[in-house]
């Protein structure tokens, strides 16, 4: 066995059989659960149960990431938009027209992130518009992650039945 058989044993492109895939889908969803809109949900909670200086730092740290968020998608929103529908295209018809697995995988994980940034700006500008009050702010962030693990298990579920479809089509395993 030369080095190149050797590298290509260890970093598979049979993604739905490759453990690596599974660790950074579920990396993926964790970190997205976590970082409601930029700010760590740790904060939302200390801040909630605590109140005082917690709270001005989840004000802050939230004004930061909306503001953030905002500015992005009204400078660079449309063409950030774009290139991501072309990706997305792209790897839907590699993926499910041509039948690349390496592609399909991608899809899957890059699709629902798609529709992710699109609730996180339009939770932001929610946020920027109609919350006035602490209260409203931490309801409001944590409505938004409830639907972000909506939308992740609704994700991970579809991943992993097509997963499983495609390695029983395949044989690998």
């Amino acid at each position: 066995m030369d080095w190149y058989e050797a590298v290509f044993e260890l970093i598979d492109l049979r993604s739905f059989s490759n453990l690596w895939y599974w660790i950074a889908l579920a990396v993926f969803w964790s970190s997205a659960s976590h970082y409601v809109l930029g700010v760590p949900f740790d904060l939302v909670l200390r801040a909630k149960r605590k109140g005082g200086q917690a709270e001005a730092d989840l004000r802050d740290m939230v004004r930061v990431a909306i503001n953030r968020l905002l500015i992005i998608g009204e400078v660079s929103g449309l063409l950030i938009f774009g290139f991501g529908c072309f990706v997305i295209t792209g790897l839907f018809l590699l993926g499910f027209i041509y039948s690349v697995e390496f592609a399909q995988a991608l899809f899957l994980i890059l699709f629902p992130m798609g529709l992710l940034g699109l609730m996180s700006i339009r939770a932001a500008s929610s946020i920027e518009a109609n919350v006035k009050t602490m209260d409203q702010l931490h309801t409001r962030l944590m409505k938004h992650r409830f639907w972000t693990q909506v939308l992740g298990i609704i994700s991970i579920f579809i991943t992993a039945i097509w997963g499983m479809y495609q390695n029983m089509v395949v044989g690998s395993l």
